[in-house]
């Protein structure tokens, strides 16, 4: 009886580990959404100075002759994305229960599959699928945004959102360049 007890608080309490994560993850989400609602609502800025990526891939569409100034088109600015994200942060595994070395041993996991994912995400960005970029990013989505907030994880949010719909393939390219980043920032962190 007594062991039966036990179990049956065992799961109420596993219950409510997973009820308060979606709970807290929803919040989370609305909150990006609404950060990204707010974005979109302000003022465009002048384009901002890009840091990453330092080497771009060069778009397959890509003309190899430069053309005079005469024969160049009238283009808006592009606004292309500047991510700085605060340090990856592994507490919600902390918060789960887990210990801080157990946590750290799962976000150390996470690294060889952004790094498996790197190369696959660099074909498809030369072809340019966008679909298969979001079913890549996706996956890895996943898992960063289920060990922790900020550096990666919110990278690869960002990201998989934008190439839900988006086509433009020098902000696909500048997401990339970030993810690579953010992926070796977070190596140096956990190394």
């Amino acid at each position: 009886m007594l062991g039966l007890t036990i179990l049956s608080i065992f799961v109420l309490i596993i219950i409510s580990i997973i009820v308060f994560e979606i709970l807290n993850e929803r919040k989370y989400q609305e909150s990006r959404r609404k950060k990204s609602r707010r974005k979109k609502r302000e003022k465009p800025e002048k384009k901002q100075e890009q840091i990453f990526p330092p080497d771009p891939i060069p778009s397959p569409q890509a003309k190899t002759a430069e053309p005079t100034p005469e024969q160049k088109p009238i283009q808006k600015e592009k606004k292309l994305p500047h991510c700085t994200y605060p340090q990856f942060s592994h507490e919600r595994l902390i918060e789960m229960g887990l210990s801080n070395e157990e946590a750290k041993e799962f976000v150390q996991e996470l690294i060889p599959q952004l790094e498996a994912q790197i190369p696959l995400i660099e074909e498809v960005l030369a072809i340019p699928d966008f679909h298969q970029m979001e079913r890549l990013t996706h996956s890895i989505k996943g898992s960063a945004s289920n060990l922790g907030t900020g550096g990666i994880s919110d990278l690869l949010v960002e990201c998989n959102t934008y190439l839900k719909t988006g086509t433009d393939f020098d902000i696909a390219n500048a997401y990339f360049g970030y993810l690579k980043y953010y992926t070796k920032e977070l190596k140096e962190q956990y190394a």
